[in-house]
């Protein structure tokens, strides 16, 4: 190589190095002794936090591994005031400003409304009074009270008045003796007297008066502003060209952080927006508003409108929630596994599962500048993601019940307005939930942004009445009556009983079967399988009568009827009647009540959850299973079955074969040639069924029930229907059916689960 090209190459080198060193030099120069001091200020004001961050929940499926309900990642404004300072005024304006731009709304539940002239929007704002266990009158103090107080805007209501000693001698002489000869013969009170009934009682301010109050203890200061429908002055300040509707805005913002800042009332953090989309984040960086902290959360996304009543909802654990939940110590490691800010499971599978689904919240150190900024974090321990539920639910066929209880009870010919309704599907088995609808229903995606329209609905979407609906379950109880007679050899599968049209064994009750007060007729002599056919009144009153109250109590409770079925969601329990309930409720039972009762009617009042069950336990010779939603567990990531829900049986009831099919008999004859049949015809399974219908306070028409099992030779399915005010339980036959018929046939239709070289859940 050639010496000077070298030595070139080499100077080259040496000069590109020198330039670097110099300007890391300059660089370093800079920080240092340029801008030392301000990076100095601003390294002393960053703040360090510690943060508990909540694990992403676990995500819900149904038996065939359709997701139902996920997590997806949004948004979410809260606010730092501390790093406001001087400008939380000024920079809640400029937020709000572009969140009215934006179409963002926001937290604010201040009860006052948000137009002039001022009302409160509760009936109570400052107190609530209620009778405690001893009938004693207690007055507990609201949010806004409770701050209201903190702050001196009003004296506590709930306070007990301070007694004052008056010493009489010394009033008496104050008064003087020529005042009282002269108040006694004009009639005149005494000045004393006078005083004290110019004295008015305290009142609290109104909304107008209170809100006046808040803008003065926030710093919304100014002068008065004119509301311009009424003319008058409101007592709310102004800042510059601020309105009415602005300071009351602002002020409910500063009233939602006074609420969690002051320490009166335990509250989760203050999120001011959630879901906040890319414009919405922009502005706010552009006009770089100090101490609006925008970062990543995860909720709850549903990927059905079905099942809204079994799903449940997310929510933040609420103020009188906090001691429970942050003493949970769930896996026994001494740390509480619930922070004030964590969310819970609300209601549906959400709460049920909420140990499956929670996972393991991780902690992080987070450090921020002087604007709220975070410049750095660390990871103290990783958050661990929750299980995945997977249901008993086929969604599917969930889906096809809702639309078609949608569909098919409006159009019920009724003389009084349609209520609700539901329908129950369990597999005869195992008592696994494969259907449990509710109608009217709603979605469970707007449950929190139309709840009040939800709440307010006359037809009540809100209420599960398929769990906590209860009602009577008419003839469809009579085969609890049938395998009770049998069973207690009290009639044989080919005892024949003759129906006289009035039962008058009694002289009072004798009631009359149906078919005479139809048309004055009679069934004749009939066996159990026909009077389960014909539903025949009269012969079930002469059966229920000779097994007598306690025996029929007996067999109803062994089928779970007035008892809860075990389900893992809130269920009512209902009542079996019986003279103990009578007499509880102030009612006389007689000896004839036995009647009612062994056809379904006095006060008996069962869940369609319970009916369906009952069926279930009959056609598969009286085993009674827990009802139940769970089918098993998965980790997060699906590689591994954790938990597996195995059948649990509640109770049993011995039933001979001969027994079962003359019950299970009369049930097949009511679709095939009694008053359904004509919905079954088609249908290429037979079915067994059951028609109820029971009168209500005096209603126009009955509620309707409906019973019924499949295929009859080897039952997998029963189901119950229930439609309030529907008439005759005949009426649904033909949604039985068609629900039937679509459960069998999708059966044989869906495609078998892969298991091997695919990916599954």
């Amino acid at each position: 190589m050639d010496p000077k090209q070298f030595q070139r190459r080499a100077l080259v080198m040496v000069l590109l190095l020198a330039l670097m060193l110099t300007g890391m030099g300059a660089t370093l120069y800079d920080l240092q002794i340029n801008n030392g001091k301000e990076y100095f200020r601003q390294a002393q004001n960053k703040i360090a936090e510690q943060e508990t961050v909540e694990a992403a929940r676990g995500q819900v499926l149904d038996r065939n591994g359709q997701v139902l309900v996920s997590n997806k990642v949004v948004y979410q404004v809260s606010l730092d005031t501390s790093s406001m300072k001087d400008d939380r005024n000024r920079i809640l304006l400029e937020l709000m400003e572009i969140s009215r731009e934006e179409g963002v709304e926001w937290a604010d539940n201040l009860p006052i409304s948000k137009t002039a002239p001022f009302t409160f929007t509760t009936d109570d704002p400052y107190f609530t009074v209620s009778v405690d266990e001893e009938g004693n009158t207690v007055k507990s103090l609201t949010r806004l009270g409770r701050l209201a107080v903190y702050y001196e805007w009003i004296e506590d209501p709930t306070a007990e008045p301070e007694e004052t000693e008056v010493d009489e001698p010394q009033a008496e002489a104050e008064i003087g003796l020529w005042d009282k000869i002269k108040a006694f013969f004009s009639g005149a009170p005494t000045q004393t007297e006078t005083q004290s009934q110019e004295e008015e009682p305290y009142q609290l301010p109104n909304a107008q008066e209170l809100l006046g109050k808040m803008c003065a203890t926030f710093e919304i200061q100014g002068e008065g502003a004119v509301d311009e429908n009424s003319g008058e002055t409101v007592p709310v300040l102004n800042i510059g060209d601020l309105s009415t509707r602005e300071a009351r805005d602002l002020a409910g913002i500063l009233y939602e952080l006074s609420l969690r800042s002051s320490g009166v009332y335990q509250a989760n953090e203050y999120v001011f927006a959630q879901d906040v989309d890319i414009d919405f984040i922009t502005r706010v960086k552009e006009n770089s508003l100090t101490g609006v902290v925008i970062e990543p959360t995860t909720v709850r996304q549903y990927h059905t409108t079905y099942a809204a009543h079994l799903l449940g909802q997310v929510t933040p654990i609420y103020p009188e929630e906090v001691e429970y939940y942050t003493s949970l110590d769930l896996d026994g490691d001494g740390v509480a596994d619930y922070s004030l800010n964590d969310t819970v499971g609300r209601g549906g599978v959400e709460q049920a599962f909420e140990s499956y689904l929670r996972g393991s919240s991780g902690v992080r150190t987070v450090e921020r500048n002087a604007s709220g900024k975070i410049v750095s974090e660390t990871w103290l321990e990783e958050p661990e993601p929750g299980d995945n539920v997977v249901l008993t639910l086929d969604i599917n066929l969930q889906a096809y019940v809702e639309n078609t209880l949608a569909t098919a009870i409006p159009q019920i010919d009724v003389e009084e307005a349609v209520g609700g309704g539901a329908c129950v599907i369990l597999d005869v088995d195992t008592s696994e939930v494969l259907a449990c609808a509710s109608y009217p229903t709603f979605d469970p995606a707007k449950y929190n942004s139309n709840f009040n329209e939800y709440a307010s609905d006359p037809l009540e979407p809100l209420f599960n009445r398929a769990l906590q609906g209860t009602f009577a379950p008419g003839s469809t109880f009579k085969m609890v009556t049938a395998i009770a007679g049998l069973e207690e050899g009290i009639i044989t599968p080919t005892t024949e009983i003759k129906d006289e049209g009035i039962y008058k064994y009694y002289s009072s009750p004798q009631p009359k079967c149906w078919i005479y007060n139809t048309n004055g007729g009679n069934h004749g002599s009939i066996n159990v399988s026909e009077a389960i056919e014909v539903s025949c009144n009269y012969f079930f009153y002469e059966v229920g009568r000779l097994l007598g109250i306690d025996t029929l109590v007996d067999y109803a409770t062994r089928f779970g009827l007035g008892q809860k079925t075990g389900l893992e969601l809130a269920e009512r329990q209902g009542v079996m009647a019986s003279p103990e309930y009578t007499e509880s409720m102030g009612g006389t039972w007689y000896e004839g009540s036995v009647l009612s009762v062994a056809i379904g009617q006095e006060s008996s009042q069962f869940t369609p959850i319970q009916l369906a069950n009952y069926i279930a336990a009959l056609v598969n010779g009286g085993s009674r299973n827990a009802t139940h939603l769970l089918k098993e567990v998965k980790s997060s990531d699906f590689s591994q079955v954790l938990y597996t829900k195995e059948p649990e049986l509640l109770s049993t009831i011995e039933i001979q074969d001969e027994n079962l099919e003359a019950v299970k008999a009369g049930m097949l004859a009511l679709t095939t040639q009694g008053s359904v049949s004509r919905h079954f015809t088609d249908l290429p399974f037979q079915v067994g069924a059951k028609t109820g219908s029971a009168q209500v306070d005096g209603q126009v028409e009955a509620n309707a029930v409906f019973v019924c099992f499949a295929p009859y030779d080897d039952p997998e399915v029963a189901m119950a229907l229930v439609v309030q005010r529907g008439g005759s339980g005949s009426e649904l036959g033909a949604m039985a059916a068609d629900i039937l018929s679509y459960y069998f046939s999708s059966q044989e239709t869906r495609d078998e689960a892969p298991t091997e070289n695919t990916l599954v859940r």
